[in-house]
C-alpha cells in the first residue's frame, strides 16, 4: 500500500446551509431577516451588488469570501458519513463526500462507507446484498446543459455503504488530503474551453483546498497534463492520478465530484470580476510561466552568441544579428497578430503587417498550433501592447495580457454576440482597452458567394436564429475576412496612439 501522508487543516466560514445525510437544512428565519435588511438598505447596497453582479468571478465555490463579501454553496459544510450534491447550477452538477471514500474505476463507482444509519437492501451484481444508505450519479464536467456533449462524457456512482462492507474494498493507496474529481472530455482540445470549462473552474475549487488535493481525472489525456505542465503545480501538490487507467483502489477522507462554479464565473460571463481574484490569477499565471520564460530568454541569448561567434567568419550572419536586434526596438510598441490557420483567416496579412510596422510597431505573427508551448505564447504576449485577432477560440489567449494592453478583435459577419460576449465584454473586465472592429459585408469572403441582398449579408442574426448548425456551417466554418485596410487602420492608430501613451505614463480608459 502507498501512503502519501500531509498535514491539512481546512478553513472555517459562515455557513447559511447545511446538508446533511443529502438533505439542505435551511434557515428560514435567519434567511427572511436577511431578506428584509437587503430590501431595507437596498439605496444603501444596491452600488455594491447589483453594478457589480455580472462581473463576479473566480471565487472560491464552497463557502469562500472575496473582498469582504461571503459567498456559501448548498454543501459548504457536509456531516462525516454522508454525499451531498448540489444540482443548483445550470452550468455544473456537484457532490461532496466526507468520511472514507474509496474509489472503484472498473465499475464507475466512488463509495463512501459509513458507521450508522439505516438504508435500503439493495441486491449486488454478486448476488449477496449490500446495504446502500445513498445513491447518487454524476457527470463531472461543467457544461451540464448542453446535452449533447453531455451524453459523451463518463457517469460516476456515488454510493455510501455501512463500514462492514468496507472489508471487501481494501485501500491500494491512502492519502490524507481531498479529491477532486473532473472530466476533460467534451470540447477538450479548443483552447476557450479548456480554460472556461476547465481550468478557471479547477483554478477556483483548488484555491479553496490551498493545493492541498488530489486531482482524479476522467478522460485522461497525456497532452493536456503536458499542456498545462506549468499551471497545474500551482493547482495541487500531488501526483494527478488517471481514474479509468489506474486500477487500484485510492482512498481518501473527501471528495468533490465536478468542479463547481458560479453561473457567472466564466470567461463568457465576464471573468474575474473582483479586482483580488483578478490579482490573484494573473499572479498564478506569472508564477507558472516565469520560470520557464527565463529558461526561454537563456536559450535565445545563447543561440545569438553562437551567431555573434559565428559572424566573426561570416559577413551575412551579422547582418542576421543586427536585424534581430532592430526587430527587438523597445522603443516601439509591440503588437502580436494571431493568425489563423483554417476558416475566419485574414486574407490581406501581409499587407497588415506592412501597415502595422509603418505606423510604427513592432509586428510579431503567431500561428499557435495545439502543440505550441503555452509558455511561448505567455511570452508573446505578455511582452505586447496589442493583441489582433479574429474572432475564434485563439482569442482566449488575451488572458495572457497586461493590465491597460490594448485587444482588437476582427469580427465577422454573424459573430457580433459571441464575439463581445465571450472575448470583448471579458477582456474589458480584465483592465485591457478592448477595440472592436466589425467587418462590412464586402470585407467577407461570403459576400462573393451569395447575392447582395442575401440575408447572410444583410440579416446575419435571422441565419443564427435558424440555429447553430447554420451559423457555425455559413459564418465559422466557410467565412474568411479581407480587411478594409484604409479602415482597419484607424483603429491600429488609435491603439499605437494608446501604447505611446501608456508608456509615457499618460492613459485615458475608453473601451469601444
Amino acid at each position: 500500500m502507498v501512503y502519501y501522508q500531509r498535514y491539512h487543516q481546512w478553513r472555517k466560514g459562515d455557513v447559511p446551509f447545511v446538508c446533511e445525510n443529502n438533505k439542505r437544512v435551511a434557515r428560514p428565519k435567519l434567511l427572511f431577516l436577511v431578506l428584509l435588511s437587503f430590501v431595507s438598505f437596498s439605496f444603501i447596497l444596491a452600488p455594491l451588488f447589483f453594478t457589480s453582479a455580472p462581473t463576479l468571478s473566480l471565487l472560491y465555490s464552497f463557502g469562500f469570501e472575496d473582498e469582504g463579501v461571503v459567498y456559501a454553496s448548498v454543501c459548504s459544510s457536509v456531516s462525516n458519513g454522508s454525499i451531498c450534491c448540489d444540482r443548483s447550477s445550470i452550468r455544473s452538477d456537484i457532490c461532496v463526500m466526507k468520511g472514507d471514500v474509496r474509489t472503484d474505476s472498473a465499475s464507475s463507482r466512488i463509495t463512501l462507507y459509513r458507521s450508522n444509519g439505516y438504508g435500503s437492501q439493495v441486491i449486488g451484481a454478486s448476488g449477496e446484498n449490500e446495504e446502500i444508505f445513498q445513491h447518487e450519479k454524476i457527470k463531472p464536467y461543467t457544461r451540464k446543459w448542453e446535452k449533447s456533449v453531455m451524453d459523451t462524457i463518463d457517469e460516476l456512482d456515488l454510493v455510501t455503504k455501512g463500514e462492514n462492507s468496507a472489508i471487501h474494498q481494501k485501500c491500494d493507496v491512502q492519502h490524507d488530503v481531498p479529491a477532486v474529481f473532473f472530466s476533460t472530455g467534451g470540447y477538450t482540445g479548443n483552447l476557450y474551453h479548456e480554460f472556461n470549462d476547465g481550468i478557471l473552474p479547477l483554478y477556483i475549487t483548488s484555491q479553496h483546498f490551498n493545493k492541498n488535493v488530489v486531482f482524479v481525472i476522467l478522460e485522461y489525456h497525456d497532452w493536456w497534463i503536458s499542456k498545462y505542465e506549468n499551471i497545474l503545480p500551482h493547482l495541487t501538490e500531488y501526483p494527478i492520478i488517471d481514474f479509468r487507467g489506474d486500477n487500484r483502489t485510492h482512498c481518501f477522507p473527501e471528495a468533490v465530484v465536478g468542479l463547481k462554479i458560479h453561473d457567472e464565473l466564466t470567461i463568457d460571463a465576464s471573468l474575474m470580476g473582483r479586482n483580488k481574484t483578478i490579482r490573484d490569477f494573473r499572479d498564478l499565471l506569472d508564477r507558472a510561466y516565469l520560470p520557464r520564460i527565463r529558461g526561454l530568454i537563456q536559450e535565445e541569448e545563447h543561440e545569438t552568441q553562437l551567431d555573434m561567434n559565428i559572424s566573426a567568419l561570416s559577413p551575412s550572419a551579422k547582418t542576421k544579428i543586427e536585424t534581430t536586434e532592430e526587430k527587438r526596438d523597445v522603443k516601439k510598441p509591440k503588437v502580436v497578430i494571431i493568425a489563423r490557420n483554417d476558416s475566419r483567416a485574414i486574407l490581406n496579412e501581409d499587407s497588415l503587417v506592412k501597415m502595422a510596422e509603418g505606423i510604427g510597431f513592432q509586428v510579431e505573427v503567431l500561428r499557435p498550433q495545439r502543440t505550441t508551448e503555452l509558455a511561448r505564447i505567455y511570452r508573446a504576449l505578455n511582452s505586447s501592447e496589442v493583441m489582433i485577432g479574429v474572432h475564434g477560440a485563439a482569442m482566449t489567449h488575451f488572458l495572457f495580457m497586461r493590465p491597460d494592453s490594448a485587444f482588437i478583435q476582427i469580427i465577422p459577419l454573424g459573430t457580433d454576440w459571441a464575439a463581445d460576449t465571450y472575448y470583448g465584454l471579458p477582456a474589458r473586465k480584465l483592465g485591457l482597452r478592448y477595440i472592436g472592429y466589425k467587418i462590412l459585408p464586402q470585407e467577407s469572403s461570403l459576400y462573393n458567394e451569395y447575392e447582395k441582398s442575401d440575408p447572410v449579408l444583410t440579416d446575419p442574426d435571422s441565419v443564427n436564429n435558424r440555429g447553430w448548425e447554420f451559423t457555425k456551417k455559413i459564418y465559422l466554418d466557410r467565412q474568411n475576412v479581407k480587411l478594409n485596410l484604409r479602415r482597419f487602420h484607424k483603429r491600429l492608430l488609435r491603439a499605437y496612439y494608446y501604447s505611446m501613451a501608456k508608456k509615457n505614463g499618460h492613459l485615458h480608459h475608453q473601451n469601444q
